[in-house]
């Protein structure tokens, strides 16, 4: 799988475990969350959860008493899987929650979360304890930022809210000469040498600290002048950074630390909608598609996209991150096996061969799913937010399933 499929696949993974884990309440404080921090020994947590087993033998509700110490059964076994927690910690979230009637089932999920914990906590309630990972949600996909005028030239990260200053280069390019003569024109000429070399010196750094990020999502060009114009229009840039240039370009008054800032601070509003700007690219692309008479290289529906992807033929996947569907494999008492997409995988499913009541063998989230065909095929997978009329349409004309097609197929 790709870098960027990868990340994008682990940030999908993460939102959707904690939209169902905040949707969970207990009938009684039976909900337990535990995070566990890298410098905590797992051997550590094990003997505070036999502790906290043997506390919850006095409580006075039997139900209850049964629910928390199975719910920490279930947590003592996953982390025997264990030898240390991984770098960024480990958080499990594990209780019986109400199904319909008075049914109840166990959910555990097991959490690795994108960015560190550092504190361990064990809480026990009528809901499980997201607080320290609700922060974590946020988008923290980068900008790469660059400022420069002939002077001086700034490299940045914008990740989340925080600027990073990467380089900082003053140029020695010598100012303008103001002498006549032959003189004046050798010393120009021996200016815009300096100047090119020191453009090829910001693009070369630029490569170096942008290039293999695959979480950044555009560059951000600023600066006093026409000199940043210039330095991307002459294309100092690596290709592929350049197509990542966000236009326009930004009037800062300043090229140093204090120029990144200004240069966030004027595009804040371009920087909002980047994300929506490359989702409705792929989806214009789409619609472009559809429109040719024969359809074009576009592909729609999940029967079609599933067929076209598993081919090789699909160049993206376009899914609307709304889809909250699964793919599950079933079987009924006569033994027959069927793959099928459903939205409640715990719902009454019945063979399609037969009609007789079947079982899940095993569940896959779709989006998930999908992931993993595209995996062998280099088959760059988009999701598509429904914050944009084009991500409504997705999921509403198109079932929230579409593609972009290398070759037709049929």
């Amino acid at each position: 799988m790709s870098d960027a499929n990868a990340l994008d696949r682990a940030r999908y993974d993460f939102k959707k475990a904690m939209q169902e884990i905040t949707s969970y309440r207990g009938r009684g404080t039976e909900l337990i969350s535990v995070y566990v921090p890298n410098s905590k020994m797992i051997f550590d947590v094990m003997a505070y959860l036999r502790e906290e087993q043997s506390q919850a033998s006095n409580i006075k509700s039997k139900s209850t008493m049964k629910n928390v110490t199975g719910a920490i059964d279930s947590i003592m076994s996953r982390l025997r899987t264990y030898k240390n927690a991984p770098p960024n910690g480990l958080v499990i979230f594990c209780g019986e929650v109400p199904r319909a009637g008075d049914q109840t089932k166990m959910v555990q999920y097991t959490l690795e979360p994108p960015e560190e914990i550092t504190t361990f906590l064990y809480r026990c309630d009528s809901e499980f304890f997201t607080e320290p990972l609700n922060d974590m949600l946020l988008d923290k996909r980068s900008y790469g930022l660059i400022t420069i005028d002939r002077k001086e030239a700034t490299l940045g990260l914008l990740s989340g809210s925080r600027i990073s200053v990467l380089k900082h280069f003053d140029s020695l390019v010598p100012s303008k000469h103001h002498q006549g003569g032959q003189s004046s024109v050798r010393f120009e000429r021996l200016i815009e040498i300096a100047a090119h070399e020191f453009y090829k010196k910001v693009a070369d750094n630029a490569t170096e600290v942008f290039l293999n990020r695959p979480e950044l999502q555009g560059i951000i060009v600023g600066g006093p002048g026409a000199t940043k114009d210039f330095f991307v229009k002459e294309e100092y840039l690596h290709h592929e950074l350049r197509k990542k240039v966000v236009n326009p370009l930004f009037d800062t008054g300043y090229t140093d630390e204090s120029g990144l800032r200004e240069l966030v601070d004027v595009a804040k509003d371009t920087l909002t909608d980047i994300q929506l700007t490359v989702e409705k690219g792929y989806m214009q692309r789409l619609f472009g598609e559809i429109r040719k008479p024969d359809g074009g290289l576009s592909a729609y529906g999940e029967e079609q996209v599933r067929a076209v992807t598993e081919a090789g033929a699909a160049d993206v996947l376009l899914l609307s991150e709304s889809l909250n569907r699964y793919r599950v494999e079933t079987e009924c008492g006569s033994g027959h096996t069927t793959k099928a997409t459903v939205s409640d995988p715990d719902g009454k499913l019945l063979c399609p061969e037969c009609g007789q009541p079947a079982k899940v063998l095993s569940q896959t989230d779709l989006i998930d799913d999908f992931f993993e065909i595209s995996e062998g095929f280099n088959t760059k997978v988009q999701l598509i937010s429904g914050d944009s009329e084009e991500g409504d349409m997705l999921l509403k004309a198109f079932g929230g399933i579409a593609a972009i097609l290398r070759y037709r197929v049929g």
